[in-house]
C-alpha cells in the first residue's frame, strides 16, 4: 500500500492523538513531529520513534514530506498554515480553522494558488454516529427537517486559553448542521458570557440559526456541566433522530410509539479523519471537509459572538 509522509506540527494534547493515529495507520509514514515545548517534544519523539524538532521550519524544509498536520493554539494557525502552504504542504489544520474570516479566506486562497489541499479537522463529520444519521436524512425517513437542536457540555478544560466554548466546542455542532441540513444560515441570534473565574473568554453560549431552507438549529454549549454531554436531537415532519456523540448510537422515534436502534459501527473518528485526507492527498482530490467549511463554520461562530454583543439578530449574506 501506498504510504504518504506526514509530518505533525503541534504535539501537545490533541496532537499527541494525531501522532498515535499516524503511526498506526497503513497509508501514512510519520517522517518528524514539532513542538515549542521541549519535554514534550522529546517524550512524544520517543514513544513514537520518530524525529522532533522545535522549529517546525525542519519539517516544511523536508522535500519527501507531502502532508503537514498543524494542531498548534488557534491563535497561530494562520502563520504556522500559511508557511506550510506556501512550502508546498498539504495541510489538514485542527479547528477552527482560523482566529478570524480574513485570515481563514486568506489560507484558503493560499492553497489554491499553490496548487495544495487544505482540510480542516471537523472530526465528528466522521463519527459513525452522525454518519448514521446523514444516511437516514438522505432516506427521508424523518421526512422535512423542521428543527434540530445541539447540547455539548462539560467542565472547563484549563489547556484551552485562547479561544472561548463558542469556538472550541460550539463550532462542532455548527459544522454539523451545515453538514446534514445543507443550505445556508441566513440569521443568528446568541446569548454567552463567561461565570467561570478562570475564563477570559465566554464558558457559555447559546445559539439559534436559521437556515435558508426553513431549519431551525438550537445550540447549548458551556464549560459549565461537571460532566460531559454530547447529543444532537433532530425533528422532522415524520418522526425524530436522536444522536448521542460520545456513545455513537441513533436512536430512531415515529409514529405509534415506534423505537429503532440504529445499527452503528463504533469507530474512531479522529483516524477515519485522518485516513480520509490521506486518501485525498494520494488520490488529489478535495477532502471531506474543506477550508471551505471550515470557513463556513467559522463564520456562524462570529455572527454568534456578534450577536450576543450586540443584543440582536444578525442577518448573513
Amino acid at each position: 500500500m501506498k504510504q504518504t509522509n506526514v509530518g505533525v506540527i503541534g504535539v501537545g494534547s490533541m496532537g499527541y492523538n494525531h501522532v498515535r493515529i499516524y503511526s498506526e495507520l497503513e497509508n501514512a509514514n510519520l517522517v518528524a513531529i514539532s513542538d515549542m515545548v521541549r519535554g514534550t517534544l522529546d517524550n512524544v519523539s520517543k514513544e513514537f520513534n520518530t524525529v522532533g524538532y522545535v522549529d517546525y521550519d525542519n519539517i516544511l524544509n523536508m522535500d519527501d514530506v507531502e502532508l503537514v498536520n498543524i494542531c498548534v493554539p488557534t491563535v497561530f494557525h494562520h502563520e504556522v498554515v500559511m508557511r506550510a502552504l506556501k512550502a508546498g504542504k498539504n495541510v489538514l489544520v485542527e479547528k477552527p480553522i482560523a482566529s478570524d474570516l480574513c485570515d481563514a479566506r486568506e489560507m484558503i486562497n493560499t492553497a489554491k494558488d499553490e496548487g495544495v489541499l487544505l482540510a480542516t479537522g471537523h472530526v465528528e463529520r466522521f463519527n459513525p454516529a452522525v454518519q448514521a444519521a446523514k444516511r437516514l436524512l438522505e432516506d427521508n425517513i424523518i421526512g422535512d427537517v423542521v428543527t434540530a437542536d445541539a447540547k455539548r457540555l462539560g467542565p472547563y478544560p484549563p489547556r484551552i486559553r485562547d479561544v472561548g466554548v463558542a469556538t472550541d466546542l460550539a463550532i462542532h455542532d455548527i459544522d454539523i448542521f451545515n453538514y446534514l441540513f445543507g443550505g445556508k444560515a441566513e440569521v443568528v441570534f446568541a446569548n454567552m458570557s463567561s461565570n467561570h473565574r478562570n475564563c477570559e473568554f465566554e464558558d457559555h453560549a447559546e445559539i439559534i440559526t436559521k437556515y435558508d431552507n426553513d431549519v431551525l438549529t438550537i445550540l447549548e454549549t458551556n464549560w459549565l456541566t461537571p460532566y460531559k454531554k454530547r447529543q444532537l436531537n433532530i425533528t422532522g415532519v415524520d418522526g425524530i433522530i436522536t444522536v448521542d456523540y460520545g456513545e455513537q448510537t441513533v436512536t430512531l422515534y415515529q409514529e405509534n410509539n415506534k423505537v429503532e436502534k440504529i445499527k452503528v459501527e463504533n469507530k474512531e473518528p479522529l483516524k477515519e479523519e485522518l485516513r480520509s485526507f490521506i486518501n485525498a492527498v494520494q488520490n488529489k482530490t478535495q477532502p471531506e471537509v474543506t477550508g471551505q467549511d471550515g470557513y463556513e463554520a467559522l463564520k456562524i461562530v462570529e455572527a454568534a459572538k456578534k450577536s450576543s454583543k450586540d443584543k440582536n439578530l444578525v442577518y448573513l449574506n
